[in-house]
């Protein structure tokens, strides 16, 4: 298994500070991507979520904010 970073880029037409708040407020995660019981955009903090497909197994996801730019950029392990 390889270690190469998964790079996600999209063009939305919608104003900045609302994507932003959609990638960075738990409420707004919790609408649209995943469950988290706590979430801070703060560079080192640590979250975990379970996904996978509703038919098959779930994995378990740990997680680390490593780069953030506010309003600009959050990157996580």
């Amino acid at each position: 298994m390889e270690n190469d970073p998964v790079i996600v880029e999209g063009v939305y037409n919608v104003p900045v500070d609302k994507v932003w708040k959609a990638l960075t407020d738990n409420n707004e995660i919790k609408q649209w991507y995943f469950q988290l019981k706590e979430f801070k955009p703060e560079i080192g903090f640590k979250f975990e979520f379970s996904g996978g497909a509703d038919d098959g197994p779930q994995y378990l996801h740990l997680c680390e904010i490593t780069q953030l730019v506010e309003g600009k950029k959050i990157a996580y392990t």
